[in-house]
Formats: C-alpha cells, sequence, structure tokens
C-alpha cells in the first residue's frame, strides 16, 4: 500500500490509494494558490467534475453585495468518491488542460 504524500493542506488523505500520476497524494501533481469549496453539479467528464461556487460581489454604485455564482471544472483523482451534491475542497494546480486548473482535495460530504 501506498503512504499517501503531505501535500501541505491540512485535509484528511484518502483511505483508497491510486495509481493516477495527476494526484496530488499519490502522484507527483504540486498544489498551490487559491483554494475553494463548492458543490458538485455534473460527473459526466471522465476524472473531471464541474463544482459550482457561490460568493458575494461588493457594487460600489449602490453600496450592497450581490449574491453570483460560477461553475469551475476540476481534476477528479480516482482514490477520492464524490457524487452531485456533494461539498467539496478545490485546490488551484498547474493547468492540466484548457478549463482544468484546480483538483479536488477533500470531499466534505454536504449535510
Amino acid at each position: 500500500m501506498v503512504e499517501a504524500r503531505n501535500i501541505g493542506i491540512a485535509v484528511r488523505p484518502p483511505q483508497e490509494t491510486c495509481e493516477d500520476d495527476l494526484c496530488p497524494f499519490h502522484g507527483t501533481l504540486p498544489v498551490r494558490g487559491k483554494m475553494f469549496t463548492g458543490v458538485v453539479v455534473k460527473k459526466k467528464m471522465r476524472k473531471t467534475v464541474v463544482v459550482r461556487r457561490r460568493f458575494t460581489k461588493f457594487v460600489r454604485k449602490y453600496k450592497r453585495f450581490e449574491r453570483r455564482r460560477g461553475a469551475i471544472s476540476a481534476r477528479l483523482p480516482p482514490c477520492i468518491q464524490v457524487n452531485e451534491g456533494d461539498e467539496v475542497l478545490l485546490a488551484e494546480c498547474r493547468p492540466l488542460s484548457k478549463t482544468v486548473s484546480f483538483v479536488v482535495v477533500e470531499n466534505r460530504e454536504r449535510k
């Protein structure tokens, strides 16, 4: 059994192991920069999920905040199990494709 390496973020390492080179725990993919939490809305691509995150933006003209949302495509390592509706933690990595620059590092399983 391969021991999960320390990725520098305080998250629980996955229980399963994988042979994926683009896994931050069992491969060589480094993580750095921004981190987001969001909800998985699509899991139809192979090894990729679409995560929706909600945030607020300040509008100076009206001195109010407005709610916004955005969708982020993220790499899903085989050792992390998620379903649509689960809350996940994303970490930034190097660009893996045209739209994927984040990787799922933890499943927070919404309550």
